[in-house]
């Protein structure tokens, strides 16, 4: 694999996950009660733990799309 393909395939999966990211924001904050009413029919738990839920998986989420796709995008972009 030529550093232009990687260089391609980490700048597409970062827009992915990127746009993927957005649209799980967007539905944690804008589709709130659709989403509490979704996950409650399925476990027993308070719209403050869905809230912290997301948050958590939101940071976890952002962690790993900067670590294993923006930084290693960056890095081939550098060493053009």
């Amino acid at each position: 694999m030529s550093i232009e393909v990687a260089r391609g395939f980490f700048l597409w999966c970062s827009v992915i996950n990127i746009v993927l990211l957005l649209v799980w924001a967007a539905l944690a904050t804008l589709g709130r009660d659709w989403l509490y009413r979704l996950v409650s029919r399925l476990f027993r738990i308070s719209p403050e733990q869905l809230d912290m839920l997301n948050l958590a998986g939101l940071t976890l989420y952002k962690s790993g799309v900067f670590l294993f796709n923006i930084v290693p995008c960056i890095a081939l972009n550098l060493v053009r």
